[in-house]
């Protein structure tokens, strides 16, 4: 069952809320954003604004609405019971737009999709295109009918004969040295380090041309029109949140999110940020240039072209009503950055 809740503002922020008055309470904007998984690191800058009151300074009263197997939150924005949505990347985007569901991307937190492709270090993998050398790929079906598709037009080699069921247990893979399997940079290979007592390779379906932002925010257009003001500063807030996480004292979302998902260990957090940071998910691309959330319509329009080319999209929907750059690439919160 999906659990839904309203989290606890920090203390910071709950003075201020107390020294303003009831009336400043009384005015905030309240709004839901449905997260596509379990609360988890990957998640953190959106639960760092609710802990440390950035979403209340702004306006806003948020609740988190998690995501996870049985959950259906973008069903849930379609039916304005939710009025902000995780989508996974633009191959979601451009599902809808095939569907004409009116829903817009208006940041991207990261510009690098977490997908990654896991090998074990004396397979003798050791480019991306090396994989396709390899028996087998334990791979789930979503990704096979999208990334793996694309594989196959961008690298010669990758056949369907290597592909087998990925049921998100990775014992298959660690009992197959000349295989592979799909993860997510932040969590599989944390879990197999420990499993399997070795350091697997890892290769980041992003950095070999796999170039869809991942983690957008999604609006339906028609919410849009009636309240940009609310959805820009939900954008702001959120982008500060994200900063702060990573670059600030993170202790009070770690605890949120172990409070919705008490499966999430203190571990699995700390290998998550580490990942997120070391391989650039977030900051590089156009948040190089335009601060966290950046959303480039060039990124968009390039991997549409290559999902066209992929067979996997459509070539004839029109990828810019899927997403509005004119929402973030502000640099919004960007003087919070420390190395």
């Amino acid at each position: 069952m999906t659990k839904v809740h309203s989290l606890t503002v920090g203390l910071a922020a709950s003075l201020a809320v107390a020294l303003a008055g009831p009336a400043a309470a009384e005015e905030l904007d309240a709004v839901s954003f449905g997260t596509n998984w379990l609360a988890q690191a990957e998640h953190g800058g959106f639960y760092q604004a609710v802990a440390d009151g950035t979403y209340e300074a702004h306006g806003l009263d948020v609740t988190i609405v998690q995501g996870g197997p049985n959950a259906a939150n973008q069903a849930l924005l379609m039916a304005d019971r939710i009025q902000f949505y995780m989508q996974g990347n633009l191959i979601g985007s451009f599902s809808a737009a095939e569907q004409d569901i009116p829903v817009v991307a208006v940041a991207a937190i990261f510009q690098k999709d977490p997908q990654v492709l896991i090998a074990h270090p004396d397979s003798g993998v050791e480019t991306f295109a090396d994989l396709a050398k390899l028996p087998t790929i334990f791979m789930g079906k979503d990704l096979f009918s999208t990334g793996f598709q694309w594989m196959k037009a961008a690298f010669p080699g990758f056949r369907d004969e290597q592909i087998k069921p990925y049921t998100f247990n990775p014992a298959p893979f660690l009992a197959d040295k000349m295989s592979a399997q799909q993860g997510y940079i932040t969590s599989e290979p944390y879990a197999i380090e420990r499993e399997g007592g070795f350091v697997p390779e890892l290769f980041l379906m992003a950095d070999a041309g796999f170039d869809t932002p991942s983690t957008m925010i999604e609006v339906k257009a028609d919410y849009i029109a009636a309240n940009r003001d609310v959805v820009q500063r939900f954008v702001d807030a959120s982008i500060i949140g994200w900063y702060n996480y990573l670059y600030g004292d993170n202790t009070a979302a770690n605890d949120l999110i172990k409070q919705d998902n008490p499966e999430m260990t203190d571990g699995q957090i700390a290998f998550s940020i580490e990942q997120m940071r070391d391989f650039g998910l977030i900051d590089s691309g156009a948040a190089e240039t335009g601060g966290i959330g950046c959303l480039s319509m060039e990124q968009v329009r390039s991997f549409h072209e290559k999902m066209v080319e992929a067979g996997v999209v459509q070539a004839d929907i029109d990828y810019a009503k899927v997403a509005d750059d004119g929402f973030a690439c502000k640099n919004v919160g960007a003087e919070l950055k420390s190395e």
